[in-house]
């Protein structure tokens, strides 16, 4: 009986005692303020553990660089990897050498649908098409049938997460999906929505980086009715615009605890073999209005 107390005390320690290095392989772009929440989470989770983390991303969002930069991570067999997958095959066959050499994967914000496909442990983030049907339908309820028609402001056409908030959002109001590729360039997002604000009934956008050009618009262009508006995601430009009934309400998805809490997940899986029994812990979607608004905007940036 001692000796197998003994034995299991040693395997403890060695528990305790372990290094753990967990590596993050970031879709998020440098021009990205949402992807600098993610980071915070994951960064200060590492902090919190006393672990080795380590963040990499293209600053552009480039595919291959991405599968570069995995295949990078797994030569150095790092205890964990965090991945979010923005193209299926860009990444698939490097997650599967990740797993196949006994590297524990979770994947956060997107590629929800190749969990279980591609045999990661889990997803963290949220169902972008969901999230964009509830806010359509909340859309709907506040201004029953008086939207018959909207425009998408999709900042990132490479990413199919952006089209399935907008599809998501046309179908919680029974309506038609207009989305347009507005890039990346504060000026042309302007330029390409403003033709469609005295055509349409509301606007969407589907991040900070095409919101905070079409707040502008707003601000500056004078109209007698100005379009629903509707953003995703959140920044200090978009609480403001919600405080000053600019922006109706934007979806939030809680980006700090998609960095933080694969960390956490990933740490007690390498020392102890845990993990939550559901193969999704889903972020969102919350509404963040002009009525709660108050109790985020000291975080938006760092934490939300």
């Amino acid at each position: 009986m001692l000796k197998k107390f003994l034995m299991v005390s040693i395997l403890f320690s060695m528990a305790l005692a372990k290094d753990v290095n967990i590596v993050f392989i970031s879709g998020g772009k440098d021009t990205d303020p949402f992807w600098n929440v993610v980071k915070n989470g994951f960064q200060d989770a590492g902090k919190e553990l006393n672990i080795k983390t380590d963040y990499r991303n293209s600053p552009t969002g480039d595919l291959t660089e991405l599968a570069r930069l995995m295949q990078s991570a797994i030569s150095k067999r790092p205890d964990g990897i965090v991945v979010t997958i923005r193209d299926r095959n860009s990444l698939s066959k490097e997650i599967k050498r990740a797993i196949d050499l006994k590297i524990p994967v979770i994947n956060v914000n997107s590629g929800q649908e190749y969990t279980k496909e591609l045999g990661i442990l889990m997803f963290i983030g949220m169902n972008e098409y969901r999230a964009g049907l509830l806010a359509g339908q909340k859309a709907k309820e506040e201004r029953g049938d008086s939207i018959k028609s909207f425009v998408c402001a999709n900042h990132d056409i490479t990413n199919f997460l952006q089209e399935q908030r907008c599809q998501g959002f046309a179908d919680g109001l029974g309506i038609k999906n207009d989305m347009v590729d507005v890039g990346q360039d504060p000026t042309e997002i302007q330029k390409r929505i403003e033709p469609f604000l005295t055509k349409v009934d509301a606007v969407l956008t589907t991040g900070p980086q095409s919101t905070e050009p079409v707040i502008n618009l707003f601000k500056n262009k004078k109209l007698n009715n100005k379009p629903y508006f509707v953003a995703f995601d959140l920044s200090k430009e978009t609480v403001n615009a919600i405080k000053n009934d600019m922006i109706a309400f934007t979806i939030d998805q809680q980006p700090y605890l998609q960095g933080y809490l694969p960390v956490i997940f990933l740490n007690k899986y390498v020392r102890y073999g845990m993990l939550p029994s559901q193969d999704e812990i889903l972020t969102g979607p919350a509404f963040i209005t002009k009525d709660n608004v108050k109790f985020v905007e000291e975080y938006a940036g760092k934490y939300r």
